[in-house]
């Protein structure tokens, strides 16, 4: 009686049951747009429906992503998975540059400050934390990316050297992201090198080898059986559901945060900043621990490495298309001084978690500062605009980023040149991963003709 309980099919039931309640609030509101917790439902009913949807989907489109390995490389189903996750970010920062561009300069302010805070996050608490996590889950999965090694704090996540091409591509878009600020917004230049960069990657693991799948177990190793077709419209349904779910439930989800934020004195400007955008990482977050649970902590750290990528490139240069198209004209999104910094704080936290990954390796030393210098940062900030008043918090605010990034950027070069050789494999692989992608093209092309 028991086994039958353990059919994957009775897990994919169960996840789409927890987002039927979701479902049925969302029609009975009358769509999209509707749901406002505060005045058609309670904040606390929101975080709970909506939240309950998040996680239903988040396994859904985990399984879904896993399901393609066996017809796409793994990396472009991780890519994919990774956009989807993080899509309902793209739907936030959106509405931020829509109103921006419809005259609001507070909302440009609000779009820069929720896409660095989920970048923050992302590194902060997602690579942190689910390397901890790793760590901690491979005492009973047995993950062999773990190693356990003498001394205090050093046991160790290893990561696929195959990471390389992710690592590097990243490193390209931190690197720009300095210069960002300099200019006083995100204007076409940014745009067009950006996208460029992520459709670039894009092809590059597109045209690499499917390779032979990874070996599954549960949800994925059952519709790997499936015939070609029907394997196709699982995966097809999959992505779809999981995304539309997420995409619609996530901004409810984090109005009811904030919501709650507001009722024990949250600034509303610092929960934009955190709250709505932890609300909007939790599926991908939700995905990458679901991954390290079943011992695949390389696929999980590929995602989350991908997700940084695509919103240090794609959501960054959207914001610019979408600001353009509500102004009617091609434009730049213009941010304050507040915000540059941010910035520049965001880039630097990226350069120095980059620095931590050029041997392949987190240990648990490393994921341990990169969670202090994050929690302090934001802490300190929240201490100063509860305690002090306009404009001095601003400025103290702002003293806080720039001492911060420099901690950051010092740690992360002082990191480059003592791993110099393990950054040049890096770069190396990578570049002869592109040639590789760049030149399998170009050989298909030729065999046709």
């Amino acid at each position: 009686m028991l086994d039958r309980f353990r059919h994957p099919l009775v897990a994919v039931a169960v996840a789409l049951a927890l987002t039927v309640p979701w479902i049925g609030t969302f029609v009975s509101s009358g769509g999209y747009g509707t749901v406002h917790p505060g005045e058609n439902i309670t904040p606390g009913m929101a975080v709970l429906v909506a939240g309950l949807a998040i996680v239903g989907a988040a396994f859904l489109l985990a399984w879904a992503a896993e399901t393609a390995e066996k017809d796409v490389p793994q990396a472009f189903a991780i890519a994919v998975l990774a956009v989807l996750a993080v899509a309902p970010e793209y739907a936030v920062d959106a509405l931020y540059a829509w109103q921006a561009g419809a005259g609001s300069s507070e909302a440009a302010n609000l779009a820069v400050a929720n896409m660095t805070g989920a970048n923050r996050i992302l590194i902060g608490l997602g690579w942190s934390g689910i390397a901890l996590f790793t760590i901690y889950r491979a005492k009973r999965t047995g993950d062999p990316a773990v190693e356990y090694r003498s001394g205090f704090l050093t046991d160790v996540v290893s990561l696929d050297r195959d990471i390389a091409t992710e690592i590097a591509f990243l490193l390209v878009a931190t690197a720009y992201a300095f210069v960002i600020p300099l200019s006083g917004g995100i204007g076409p230049l940014d745009t067009l090198f950006l996208v460029g960069l992520f459709l670039l990657y894009i092809v590059v693991v597109i045209r690499g080898d499917a390779g032979a799948s990874e070996e599954h177990i549960g949800v994925p190793a059952y519709f790997h059986q499936y015939p070609k077709g029907p394997r196709i419209a699982v995966i097809l349904f999959g992505f779809v559901f999981s995304g539309v779910i997420i995409f619609t439930a996530v901004h409810p989800f984090a109005e009811g945060l904030e919501q709650l934020g507001l009722q024990y004195g949250i600034p509303e400007f610092f929960m934009i900043q955190w709250l709505a955008p932890l609300a909007s990482e939790s599926p991908e977050l939700i995905v990458v621990a679901y991954l390290v649970n079943k011992a695949r902590s390389t696929a999980g750290f590929n995602a989350l490495i991908s997700s940084k990528l695509n919103q240090w490139t794609l959501l960054i240069g959207t914001l610019a298309i979408v600001y353009s198209i509500s102004a009617g004209a091609v434009g730049t999104l213009s941010f304050d001084p507040k915000q540059a910094a941010e910035i520049w704080i965001t880039a630097a936290q990226s350069l120095f978690a980059i620095a931590l990954l050029t041997n392949f390796e987190l240990s648990v030393r490393e994921a341990i500062v990169l969670l202090i210098l994050f929690a302090t940062q934001v802490l300190t900030e929240f201490y100063v605009i509860q305690t002090y008043t306009e404009p001095s918090a601003t400025t103290i605010s702002i003293s806080i980023l720039y001492a911060y990034t420099a901690v950051y950027a010092v740690l992360g070069v002082g990191l480059f040149v003592k791993r110099r050789d393990s950054v040049r494999e890096l770069l190396e692989r990578s570049a002869s991963n592109v040639r590789t992608a760049i030149g399998s093209g170009s050989s298909q092309t030729e065999h046709v003709d």
